[in-house]
C-alpha cells in the first residue's frame, strides 16, 4: 500500500467507519479514538496491507478495537455498583425510533454489531463474516436473533403509539 492509497482510503472511509463505531458504542469521543486508533494500526502496517483490502482491514480492525474496549469498560463496570434498569419498555415513547434506539442499545455486543453491518451498512452476510469472523451461518443466526429481541421489546405497535 502506498502513501496516496492510504490518504484516498481516509477520504473514502472515514465517514462510514466513524457512522458504523458510533452506531454501536454511542460515544462521539470514544467513536474519534477508535477510529484514529484504527488508521494508526493501518500507517504502522502499511507495508503489509493489500491496497485492494484497505476496507475490510480498516473495518476488521475498528470491530476489534471497539470490542476490546467493550470489555475493558465492562470489566471496570463490574468493580463498581451500579443500577441497572430492569429489561423491557420502561419509558414510555411515543416515537417507533426512540424504542428502537432504545431497544437496539440492549442487544448484546455481537448481535448489535452484525444488526448494524446488515441493517444500516447495507454488508452482505459473506462480508460481515470476515469482518468479525464469523461463518455465515452464524452471522444469520445472531441478526434472526437481534430481529426476535427487537420485536418482543417493541411489542406492538399499539402499544408504541
Amino acid at each position: 500500500m502506498t502513501v496516496n492509497e492510504y490518504n484516498e482510503a481516509i477520504d473514502l472511509y472515514s465517514d462510514s467507519l466513524y457512522r458504523f463505531v458510533l452506531k454501536s458504542i454511542r460515544d462521539t469521543y470514544t467513536t474519534e479514538d477508535i477510529v484514529q486508533d484504527s488508521y494508526e494500526k493501518l500507517w504502522k502496517n502499511i507495508e503489509n496491507v493489500d491496497g485492494a483490502k484497505v476496507k475490510a482491514y480498516l473495518f476488521t480492525t475498528a470491530y476489534h478495537t471497539m470490542i476490546d474496549r467493550i470489555r475493558k469498560e465492562k470489566r471496570s463496570a463490574y468493580t463498581e455498583d451500579l443500577n441497572l434498569p430492569e429489561e423491557g419498555r420502561e419509558n414510555n415513547y411515543s416515537d417507533l425510533g426512540e424504542v428502537l434506539k432504545e431497544a437496539v442499545t440492549r442487544l448484546p455486543e455481537i448481535q448489535r454489531m452484525v444488526l448494524l453491518l446488515r441493517d444500516y451498512e447495507g454488508y452482505s452476510y459473506a462480508e460481515i463474516g470476515k469482518l468479525t469472523n464469523l461463518n455465515e451461518s452464524q452471522v444469520k443466526v445472531y441478526i434472526y436473533r437481534a430481529r426476535v429481541f427487537l420485536k418482543n421489546y417493541i411489542g406492538k405497535m399499539e402499544t408504541v403509539v
